[in-house]
């Protein structure tokens, strides 16, 4: 008896899809496995299947997977197989996006830190040797666990895409290009289908490779001139199924900006226009989730602005960050149903508690000894130059930066400069706050007083590595650092450096809950607000849950830091700039009974009187428009 191998082919006379011999298009959305809890997938992708989606679309992320040169992870969050056969089971195909660059709003668009400790001045997403190298590893990782899944060997997988969005704004390598197909199709075989996504321009030519699918990307603000853009398509892409890989029903959101919403209608009305032409169709994002911990990006358009991408990943998708439907989801659920069926599935809806107020004790000052013990990775080093979090293998956090100041002329006036700062310093002198300056805000000088044999300290944060038409973002102080009397020519560089390195990674943080928990660390007694003056203060607060339910943790009142539930990093916060106010806190990481709270806070609380702690407010509902 012959059996007919499973086949995810197209139809290039007919312009159609073809899924085992017959006509196939499929509604696709967009949900990446890292931004929710690994138990949250199965109830996530139900409610999608109850919108009458066919298919999955997700990313995967490299730098999820291989933190370390030669360290790779595929459990918890990074469990991307067991992902896909969560899919699989609720009975849809999919769209695998591998990159290895995502962009995506994740720190460096998914490609590790490490590749810049490595080979300093590689090409990203180039043919630079060393890059197309550990691209090579990395697949032979990865490739593997993936084939099972291949429609033709008998899996969900039907697509598999060959870099992102490359003829954008990025590099016109297609050497590199073709390259990357062969690595791909080496594992994917014709076990499914290659292709690109690109933006609709005049540069979709430098996306398109030689013997992959192409498609293009757009939101509905851009269905009027559809006609235009599949004729754009049709410019690379002559025959075969018209595709949007990426339909936007919302989009991303910075610090420092208003949060972007897309009115529900709109969306719906260009999604039936789409299927009008009987597109196949990704809506990016279906449901967005969150960037928990230091995984968020940031952006340069092009105007030398760089811009810090929120915690949260809503999107205004048409799932919202705690996974339940909005007005989208009820919108696009009708135009679905006027053109096939859509399954009856309850979608029951995800519930939220206000847990109410949290004392938060100050525990140590982040640049005391007992913290550094604790927190710095490994023994600080000493450099002519500042370190590169890059240099010092570190992926996000904190890098502090001291050194002594000599020469200095007394009663003067000098100007501190930052040269390429990336991305914020937090300035003292003898471990008392001076400023702050910013990449984000181009401020990079700040005049100092009263020095004389003085200690300085600059304790730099990573806000996020470019992720979008990446060239090398790496983090920490690149240029020289000066001083200079403000009334006088001479400019001194600052040489001889300290380096200390607090990543702030979740196990370091857990040694603080023991420490707290088991009374071998004690509570600061001085004035938190004087403490915080000498540098950040790490708080310790508890909770008891009764019944576990999502919530959102309110910093309102406070300045800037980071939130560890259970030891869990639930992401950057910083109320005094907004939009985002609350972080979302998965009921996932609560448990019944006594649980953990650790914010460290970079510049204010919301303490009201001395003798008293600050707090905070776990609410029942997301405020993310300031």
């Amino acid at each position: 008896m012959n059996v007919i191998k499973p086949s995810f082919t197209v139809d290039h006379k007919e312009n159609t899809f073809l899924l085992d011999g017959k006509p196939f298009q499929y509604i696709s959305g967009s949900f990446h496995y890292f931004r929710a809890h690994p138990r949250a997938w199965q109830k996530r992708l139900r409610t999608m299947k109850a919108a009458g989606l066919n298919a999955i679309e997700t990313y995967v992320e490299w730098s999820l997977h291989n933190p370390h040169d030669g360290e790779y992870v595929w459990t918890d969050i990074a469990n991307v197989e067991r992902f896909i056969e969560l899919a699989q089971a609720e009975g849809f195909y999919i769209i695998l996006r591998p990159g290895p660059f995502i962009c995506a709003e994740r720190d460096n668009g998914g490609l590790p830190h490490w590749l810049f400790t490595k080979y300093p001045g590689i090409q990203m997403r180039t043919n630079d040797a060393n890059y197309t190298q550990e691209v090579s590893v990395w697949y032979s990782k990865l490739m593997p666990r993936i084939q099972r899944f291949l429609y033709g060997n008998g899996g969900p997988i039907i697509m598999v895409q060959v870099e992102n969005e490359y003829g954008a704004f990025y590099a016109c390598d297609h050497d590199y290009l073709n390259w990357l197909r062969d690595e791909t199709r080496k594992y994917v075989k014709d076990n499914a289908l290659l292709f690109t996504t690109d933006i609709p321009n005049d540069r979709i030519q430098c996306g398109k490779i030689e013997g992959v699918f192409a498609t293009i990307d757009f939101g509905f603000d851009r269905v009027n001139e559809i006609d235009n853009l599949w004729k754009i398509l049709r410019s690379v892409q002559p025959t075969g199924p018209l595709v949007n890989s990426e339909f936007y029903p919302g989009w991303l959101t910075h610090w420092q900006e208003e949060n972007q919403r897309r009115d529900p209608k709109s969306v719906a009305e260009g999604f039936r226009k789409l299927l009008e032409y009987k597109a196949n169709v990704n809506f990016y994002m279906f449901f967005g989730g969150t960037n928990f911990g230091f995984t968020a990006g940031a952006n340069d358009f092009g105007d030398s602005k760089y811009t810090p991408d929120i915690t949260s990943y809503d999107y205004d998708a048409v799932m919202d960050e705690m996974g339940n439907v909005t007005k989208k989801f009820e919108l696009i659920r009708e135009v679905i149903r006027d053109f096939r069926e859509v399954p009856k599935i309850e979608i029951v809806p995800e519930k939220s508690f206000a847990y109410g107020r949290v004392e938060m004790a100050p525990v140590m000052n982040l640049l005391s000894q007992e913290a550094r013990a604790i927190l710095a990775k490994g023994k600080a080093r000493s450099s002519l130059k500042p370190m590169t979090f890059e240099e010092l293998d570190q992926y996000s956090g904190l890098i502090l930066y001291e050194t002594s100041l000599q020469g200095i002329i007394a009663g003067e006036t000098y100007v501190l400069t930052l040269n390429d700062l990336r991305d914020r310093a937090l300035v003292y002198v003898d471990q008392q706050f001076k400023g702050i300056l910013s990449r984000q805000n181009a401020n990079f000088s700040i005049t100092l007083n009263d020095l004389h044999d003085s200690k300085l300290q600059l304790l730099v944060e990573n806000q996020g590595r470019i992720n979008f038409n990446i060239a090398n973002d790496t983090k920490g102080i690149l240029g020289a650092i000066t001083l200079q009397p403000l009334n006088a020519d001479k400019v001194t560089i600052l040489n001889d450096w300290l380096n200390t390195a607090f990543p702030l990674e979740e196990p370091q943080v857990t040694d603080i809950l023991t420490g707290v928990q088991n009374n071998s660390l004690s509570f600061m007694e001085d004035d938190t607000t004087a403490s915080l003056h000498r540098g950040p203060v790490i708080y310790y607060g508890e909770f008891v849950v009764t019944e576990e339910h999502h919530t959102y943790l309110n910093p309102s009142g406070w300045g800037k830091g980071v939130a560890f539930v259970n030891g869990f990093n639930i992401g950057r916060y910083w109320p005094l700039a907004g939009p985002q106010i609350t972080l979302y806190v998965p009921q996932e990481i609560l448990h019944k009974g006594r649980n953990s709270l650790v914010l460290l806070e970079y510049e204010q609380t919301n303490r009201k009187e001395p003798g008293t702690n600050p707090h905070i407010t776990l609410d029942d509902k997301a405020q993310l428009d300031g």
